[in-house]
C-alpha cells in the first residue's frame, strides 16, 4: 500500500546499522533566518550551501508509490546501487564531482568545470542512504497521467537514482538530513507552531505542542482543491469510506479504494488516502461515516457531482514525546490497532486516532508483530514515531475485506 511521509519530521538523524537514511517532510520550505538543527554542518554554511567531493558512479530509474516505507526505500536504494555499482571498484568509471547541500537545492556540479550536471530542489528528494562508502540520492518525479482511463499506474512516480562513492557518505547524508529538518523548522514556523518549542529541549516541556501529520497537508493550498466527477445518472461515484479516526484533526470520510474503472477512478483527480470534506457545497466534516456515505448515494442520480477535498496520503505520522519514561502513552492498543485514547493525552497531541492500524514504529515494520513486541517498542523510547492508517483502509488494500462502493 502507498504511503505517506508522509511525512516523516522534525527528527532526522543517522540509524541504527550499516547504513543511515533520510526521507524526507512531504512540504518543505525555507527562509531567512532559520532557528539553529543539530547536525554536521554550520547553520549559516547550509543556508549558503555546503560542498562536498563525490565520485558520481551514473544513475538509474525506478517506478515507485510516492510514499512507501522506509524498508521499501531502503530496497530500492540497494536495487538501484547493485545496477549501477560494478563488483570491483577500480574497473568502474567514475566522474569526479562536488555535491552541492543547502536548505533549498542538492545539486551536482563536474568538479572541473562546475557546470551544474543535475540540480533538484530539496522537495523532490525522497531517499538518502548511506551504504557504506556509496551513497544514493533519489530524486521524485510524478508521472504525466495517461488518457486510458484503466491505466492502473498513473498514481507511480519515477524515482530517479543517482549513485555516489565518497569515504565521507555517511556525513553527506548526516547534512542532507540537517538541511532537511532547518527546513521543516521554517515549515513549522509559517504554520503558527514555534520551531524551538518542537523536541526536547531543555526548559521547555516539549509534549505540550502538538505534532500531526495532517499539519503538513491541512495547512498546503496545493493540496486543497475541488474535483469535478462526470458520470452517468444513476451510476455511483465508485467509492468506498472509511472514518479519519478520533483524534483527527480534521474528521471526515476518508476515501479507502476506487472502484476500477468507475467515475472516481476515471478523474483521475482522486487518491486514497484523500479527505472529502464537501460534495455539492454541503460541507461533510464532523459527521458521522453513514451520514457522509449517505450523502454520497444521494448523487447517484446526477451526471455530474462536486466534491471538494484535501488531497492526503493513506498512512498518517504521529510523535508521541514524553517527558520522561514513566509517563504512559495515552492510548490503548490490541493486536496493531489504537482501541482507545487518553483525551488531553501525549498520544492524542502528538496525533494518534483510535480505530487506525499502526503500520511502522520508529522505522521498524509491526504489520505482522505480536502484540507484546508492539507494546514493547511504543513503551522504550521516550519519543515514539508510528505511522498508522484506518484500520478498514489497511483491512481493504491488504485483501481481508471487500469494499462497498458507493
Amino acid at each position: 500500500f502507498p504511503r505517506t511521509l508522509a511525512g516523516d519530521h522534525p527528527s532526522m538523524g543517522t540509524q541504527p546499522g550499516p547504513s543511515s537514511v533520510f526521507q524526507s517532510p512531504e512540504t518543505l520550505a525555507s527562509c531567512p533566518a532559520l532557528p539553529e538543527v543539530p547536525g554536521p554542518c554550520d547553520h549559516d554554511d547550509l543556508l549558503d550551501g555546503v560542498i562536498f567531493g563525490a565520485k558520481y558512479l551514473g544513475s538509474t530509474q525506478l517506478l515507485s508509490e510516492r510514499n512507501p516505507p522506509p524498508s521499501t526505500r531502503m530496497a530500492q536504494a540497494r536495487e538501484a546501487m547493485d545496477r549501477v555499482k560494478a563488483p570491483d571498484d577500480e574497473t568502474q568509471p567514475m566522474t569526479e564531482v562536488d555535491l552541492f547541500v543547502s536548505t533549498k537545492r542538492i545539486k551536482v556540479l563536474a568538479a572541473d568545470s562546475q557546470e551544474a550536471m543535475m540540480d533538484h530542489a530539496l522537495q523532490t528528494i525522497s531517499y538518502i542512504a548511506d551504504i557504506g562508502s556509496v551513497l544514493v540520492v533519489m530524486a521524485r518525479r510524478r508521472l504525466a497521467r495517461r488518457t486510458t482511463p484503466h491505466d492502473r499506474d498513473r498514481h507511480l512516480y519515477k524515482m530517479i537514482c543517482h549513485i555516489f562513492h565518497s569515504e565521507d557518505a555517511q556525513l553527506i547524508a548526516q547534512a542532507i538530513g540537517q538541511a532537511f529538518a532547518a527546513a521543516y523548522s521554517q515549515f513549522l514556523h509559517e504554520n503558527g507552531i514555534d520551531p524551538s518549542q518542537v523536541g526536547t529541549q531543555p526548559g521547555h516541556n516539549a509534549s505540550s505542542h502538538p505534532h500531526n501529520g495532517d499539519l503538513d497537508h491541512f495547512s498546503n493550498s496545493e493540496n486543497c482543491r475541488e474535483v469535478f466527477i462526470e458520470k452517468r445518472p444513476g451510476e455511483g461515484l465508485g467509492v468506498a469510506l472509511v472514518e479519519s479516526g478520533w483524534g483527527s484533526l480534521l474528521p471526515t470520510a476518508v476515501i479507502a479504494n476506487l472502484l476500477h474503472g468507475g467515475p472516481a477512478e476515471r478523474s483521475g483527480a482522486l487518491s486514497i488516502g484523500d479527505r472529502i470534506t464537501a460534495i455539492n457545497g454541503t460541507s461533510l466534516v464532523g459527521l458521522p461515516l453513514a451520514t457522509c456515505q449517505a450523502a454520497v448515494r444521494e448523487v447517484k442520480r446526477h451526471a455530474s457531482v462536486k466534491l471538494s477535498i484535501i488531497h492526503c496520503p493513506p498512512v498518517t505520522t504521529a510523535i508521541i514525546r514524553r517527558p520522561h519514561a514513566q509517563e504512559q502513552l495515552g492510548f490503548c492498543v490490541e493486536d496493531g490497532m489504537i482501541c482507545s485514547l487518553l483525551r488531553g493525552g501525549v498520544a492524542e497531541r502528538g496525533g494518534v486516532r483510535v480505530g487506525h492500524r499502526i503500520i511502522e514504529i520508529n522505522g521498524q515494520s509491526v504489520v505482522a508483530t505480536p502484540h507484546a513486541r508492539i507494546v514493547q517498542l511504543l513503551t522504550e523510547a521516550h519519543e515514539v514515531h508510528i505511522k498508522t492508517m484506518p484500520a478498514a483502509t489497511y483491512r481493504l488494500l491488504t485483501g481481508q475485506e471487500q469494499p462497498v462502493y458507493l
